[in-house]
């Protein structure tokens, strides 16, 4: 076939990557090479948009027991000689053209970028975006990705214990697709993605090859238009109980001793595998694609090559021990195929019968080789005009209050995810401690230690859009004061940086502030970012989605007796709200959903403030001081009162101490570092007492009551009342 710079364009390569390529190798390319540069090179794989930037993250720590980027996860020691592994990717375009299987794809694929590590599955967690929830078209994609979700998980035996789930109108097109998967393991029984000793034996084992995913990766570097349906070859499909048995015979195999290395295939499939691991090796290979397991006949060498079929691992084997390999995989009825071996001359050569059909060195396809990488230009947004000259005394305070938490609470972004979380398995494992006393993170038992995880996902874009340098720090603040409300240490970030297309200067600039924000806030609670995932090219045609840098953060509980919940327990406690309320509504969703305001400044955040509540927080709850914390987000302070409300049917009632502030800024805004808790008639003097030596202001709001709700001494009915308008939102769009 020929391979022209036409060719290299449509394959999505640049014309000055083509002409890169032809110098690497001193002339030029087959369509074999032409198609795994493109591949290797696109964003996906190469991040040549992102790269510059992201190495400007904090990506080390005490506790990091690897580099960030070094492995396929983040690894963080949490003592007695254990381990967590943890990482979050997108699925996105996937999802938008095929949201079942773009959803179960993404779970399984995360799942196995902690395993390859050595590590046991023990958790997962997502975080979805969509269009409007009255649109059938929003309807139809939350259906499929909900169930492809819930379908691998529970299927693969792995509980689904957190995400989030936000509507904005940016999304309809362009939904996203987050999964983050975390897992544990012995310190020392770790696997290194790494190809190294002459003459060792490679294997490919799991599932046998097919045709689906080709392009995978060129096809998520790429926006998503009318013809997008048109590439669903490009979504993979997904076998969670083959996935399930290659689990167990990966973890049977590596305490043996005889793995060299070993690399899930994910984006980009045999291609990526073999020269990643061959590259980190300093290292070649020879493979012979004919011996290659296949479930479709007459593949060519190139769909061999890209093809990113599921539950498939890559494993260098110590030379003289392949019959262990083969006996485990026997053992759990998978393909385990010997396919070439390691060399020293740092060339992958891929031959089909005999026949050379590509040769192209290891180390010019990766991020950190010759993949390309650039910076692109940035400019300051058009829009921050319209936010900018947002005057909140253009809206008038509302004399209904009542009203105004009504239409609050059946918000869908701020309703409850009942029918989402409904369909995942939350305790095989029985880790998960939150299904019945609900915390602000999710908290997973380490059984292996007697501790605990405390793990998140976080990121309200509106925030970010609003102002992606703030927003972002918002993002990181929010999922450390999620961890440390639930009573946990904040041990280290990954994330997953949804974005428009680079080449547009005002999406650069939203990713580059974003960046920004969030290294200083990750420096600032001692969070280094040990991996994750960029997302660019979330577009529809009218523009890019919101920017989104999900934030999934893990924290350490020392004991599951650590644990603070978020519910209110006994009637007569006593409601404080830690932390300072502002005159503000900026980014709000009663401004945005009721209000109407589309442009308006970021909620107020001091990072110094966040910092000081959670450091004073913690030492509350290691001090027993309080009985529930609940940190306040979209909704404001209402909402955060009515979910811990929920818990036990519990109600409350609270007055506004401070006048200054007008109500709707009071009850409905959500300025940042603010915490309500309660506390027992019997540790109120002490808790004064400790709060009196802090720094964060605190006030009492009113008490635990019944099953009461009162607010400035009027009734607002009951709990139960509220709890069901709260419940029914999601299912009655859903029914309908």
């Amino acid at each position: 076939m020929d391979t022209t710079v036409d060719t290299a364009k449509q394959l999505g390569l640049l014309p000055d990557e083509f002409e890169s390529i032809k110098k690497i190798l001193g002339r030029v390319p087959n369509f074999n090479e032409l198609a795994a540069y493109s591949v290797m090179w696109s964003e996906h794989c190469s991040y040549k948009n992102s790269i510059r930037w992201l190495k400007t993250l904090p990506r080390e720590g005490n506790k990091l027991l690897v580099k960030a980027g070094e492995e396929n996860a983040g690894l963080a020691d949490i003592g007695d000689g254990y381990g967590v592994v943890f990482k979050i990717e997108s699925h996105n375009h996937p999802s938008a053209i095929e949201p079942f299987q773009g959803a179960a794809t993404g779970v399984g694929g995360i799942h196995r970028d902690i395993f390859t590590m050595g590590a046991r599955p023990i958790a997962a967690l997502n975080s979805l975006r969509f269009g409007n929830i009255n649109d059938d078209k929003t309807k139809h994609l939350l259906k499929g990705v909900v169930a492809g979700i819930g379908h691998y998980g529970n299927c693969f035996g792995v509980p689904t214990v957190g995400g989030e789930v936000y509507f904005e109108n940016c999304y309809h097109t362009n939904p996203l697709v987050n999964a983050m998967s975390v897992g544990i393991v012995k310190i020392g029984q770790t696997v290194s993605a790494t190809a190294e000793g002459e003459g060792n034996p490679v294997f490919i084992v799991g599932s046998a090859t097919g045709k689906d995913g080709i392009g995978g990766a060129s096809f998520a570097s790429a926006d998503i238009t009318a013809d997008s349906a048109q590439d669903l070859p490009s979504v993979q499909v997904g076998d969670p109980f083959q996935e399930k048995k290659l689990l167990e015979a990966c973890i049977e195999l590596i305490p043996q001793g005889a793995l060299v290395g070993m690399q899930d295939m994910g984006a980009a499939g045999i291609i990526c595998s073999t020269a990643e691991t061959s590259a980190k090796g300093g290292v070649g290979m020879r493979i012979d694609l004919d011996k290659v397991p296949k479930r479709q006949q007459n593949m060519k060498a190139w769909e061999l090559l890209l093809s990113e079929s599921q539950e498939r691992m890559l494993m260098v084997v110590k030379k003289g021990r392949e019959q262990e390999v083969l006996d485990v995989f026997e053992k759990w009825d998978l393909p385990c195929s010997e396919i070439g071996e390691v060399t020293l001359d740092g060339l992958l050569k891929f031959y089909m019968n005999g026949q050379l059909e590509a040769e192209l060195p290891a180390e010019s396809l990766v991020l950190g080789g010759g993949a390309p990488v650039y910076e692109r230009t940035y400019v300051r947004p058009e829009y921050f005009k319209h936010i900018n000259a947002f005057d909140p005394a253009s809206i008038s305070v509302p004399s209904d209050l009542k009203s105004i938490a009504e239409q609050l609470v059946v918000i869908p972004n701020i309703a409850s995810k009942r029918w989402v979380y409904n369909q995942y398995d939350s305790m095989v494992g029985t880790g998960n401690t939150s299904t019945n006393q609900p915390s602000d993170a999710s908290v997973v038992l380490v059984k292996e230690t007697g501790k605990a995880l405390a793990i998140t996902t976080d990121c309200n874009s509106r925030y970010v859009y609003a102002d992606p340098y703030q927003g972002t720090m918002i993002a990181v603040s929010e999922a450390a004061r999620n961890i440390v409300c639930s009573g946990g240490t904040p041990l280290g970030v990954t994330n997953c940086l949804n974005f428009g297309n680079p080449y547009d200067p005002e999406v650069y600039y939203q990713f580059v502030y974003a960046i920004k924000g969030m290294g200083e806030a990750c420096l600032k609670f001692d969070t280094p970012v040990t991996g994750g995932n960029v997302s660019f090219y979330n577009q529809n045609p009218d523009g890019a989605v919101y920017p989104t840098p999900t934030i999934g953060m893990v924290g350490l509980l020392d004991s599951d007796e650590d644990k603070m919940t978020l519910g209110f327990k006994n009637e007569g406690d006593t409601i404080y709200l830690i932390g300072k309320s502002t005159n503000d509504i900026g980014s709000s969703e009663y401004l945005h959903k009721i209000c109407g305001v589309e442009f308006s400044p970021v909620p107020h955040f001091n990072l110094e403030d966040e910092f000081a509540l959670q450091q004073e927080l913690l030492s509350l709850i290691k001090s027993k001081l309080i009985v529930s914390a609940h940190d306040i987000s979209e909704g404001g302070l209402f909402i955060t009162l009515l979910e811990s409300a929920f818990v036990q049917g519990l109600g409350f009632d609270v007055n506004q101490l401070d006048l200054s502030i007008r109500p709707d800024a009071f009850w409905f805004g959500e300025s940042q570092s603010r915490v309500v808790v309660s506390v027992s008639q019997e540790n109120l003097g002490a808790f004064e007492k400790a709060m009196s030596a802090n720094t964060s202001s605190c006030i009492k709001l009113g008490s635990v009551k019944g099953n009461d709700v009162l607010v400035a001494a009027e009734s607002w009915g009951k709990v139960s009342s509220w709890h069901k308008q709260y419940c029914e939102v999601l299912d009655k769009h859903m029914a309908s």
